[in-house]
């Protein structure tokens, strides 16, 4: 059967610091005299591409505590574009060479780094050393190396890093993490997670390993692997994985497909899978002593739905997930509290991945510290 090719945002559309440095995280913002509003933080989106383009910059015109206030891209006509649409300064542009200058704008409070994967170290760092929080798209990044770089430089700027990990404030995915830890269901057994698609273009960065770092593992198939962090609420100790790649020209530098299992304490084990040529793998279910839950589909912008086994109902309202993610961030540098995704969350991800990469190289287990 032909596969149809779409791209990764129309898939997602249609299928549906440590406590040490804590008290400077707020160190720079406005004292709020009792009953008034605190401002609403700035936000300059890193990266114009589709995810800053139809998901992040609406979901910033309808949160409660931050707006948009600046933009960085290497394109003209897109900086034009923006600045039109959203009635930005010239003072609120920059280009990844300018970055710099971000220290001589107190309008901007948060830098979001929306790039390429293999960039989001270079340009996380920028900011921050421009006296900017940070929060990163996922993966972090492509190597443990950078992401703990990336931490050491926020830390050392006395900012915040987290992470875009937009299912933590996902309230179906909130509640089946609430069902697992309270074991409504019993002790849990197998949590099987899968996320892919069809991709599209073949001259797309994500199919260019120099800017990936991989294929679907690190685009959607990290979903899967932080689903299953976040059920068990615990660490993987091993990984085996088994990796496809076929002559289609998509594939010339990154896997094709890529199925693991990960083995965690207490006997738990997850069985996950993605791909880029692929359809209809969008789901999770936790399977436990007294029976099962999950959703499907799992990773949609909107639209998630939930399942109990015992017939109860899981669901709820849709949310802008992207609005929800960045409101929590505001809080916590406005709170000074830490994020509950920071760049240690991220760094664990991509350190599991690495682990997922080896053992499919190999064909032997990998075990985790």
């Amino acid at each position: 059967m032909k596969s149809i090719r779409v791209s990764r945002r129309d898939f997602l559309r249609k299928s549906a610091l440590t406590a040490a440095s804590a008290p400077l995280w707020g160190a720079l913002l406005p004292r709020v005299n009792a009953g008034e509003e605190p401002r609403k933080l700035g936000f300059a989106l890193v990266g114009l591409g589709n995810l800053s383009t139809n998901q992040l910059a609406p979901a910033l015109q309808k949160t409660k505590h931050c707006r948009l206030a600046g933009i960085v891209t290497g394109t003209p006509a897109k900086a034009e574009k923006w600045k039109a649409k959203y009635k930005l300064s010239d003072k609120s542009i920059y280009s990844y060479d300018t970055m710099e200058k971000l220290a001589d704008n107190p309008d901007i409070d948060v830098v979001y780094v929306v790039t390429p994967n293999a960039l989001h170290a270079a340009h996380t760092i920028k900011a921050a050393k421009a006296g900017k929080h940070v929060l990163c798209e996922k993966p972090m990044e492509v190597s443990t190396e950078k992401c703990q770089t990336m931490i050491a430089e926020c830390n050392k700027a006395g900012k915040q890093l987290a992470i875009g990990y937009r299912c933590q404030f996902e309230p179906h995915h909130l509640e089946c993490v609430r069902l697992a830890r309270e074991k409504i269901f019993g002790e849990l057994h197998l949590v099987e997670a899968k996320f892919g698609f069809a991709i599209g273009d073949p001259n797309q960065w994500r199919l260019k390993r120099a800017l990936s770092g991989g294929g679907p593992l690190m685009d959607v198939g990290i979903y899967a692997l932080q689903t299953t962090r976040m059920i068990t609420g615990a660490e993987p100790v091993s990984v085996t994985a088994t990796q496809t790649k076929s002559d289609d020209e998509r594939f010339k530098e990154v896997e094709e497909s890529l199925t693991w299992e990960m083995k965690f304490p207490d006997g738990i084990v997850a069985k996950c899978s993605t791909t880029y040529n692929g359809m209809g793998m969008n789901d999770f279910t936790v399977h436990a002593d007294k029976g099962t839950f999950g959703l499907s589909p799992a990773y949609n912008y909107g639209g998630i739905r939930g399942r109990r086994s015992d017939g109860k109902e899981l669901r709820f309202d849709s949310i802008d997930q992207f609005a929800a993610e960045m409101d929590d961030f505001a809080q916590c540098i406005l709170n000074i509290k830490p994020s509950k995704v920071p760049g240690e969350e991220g760094l664990r991800d991509v350190k599991i991945m690495m682990a997922i990469y080896e053992a499919a190289r190999t064909g032997k287990m990998v075990k985790l510290a």
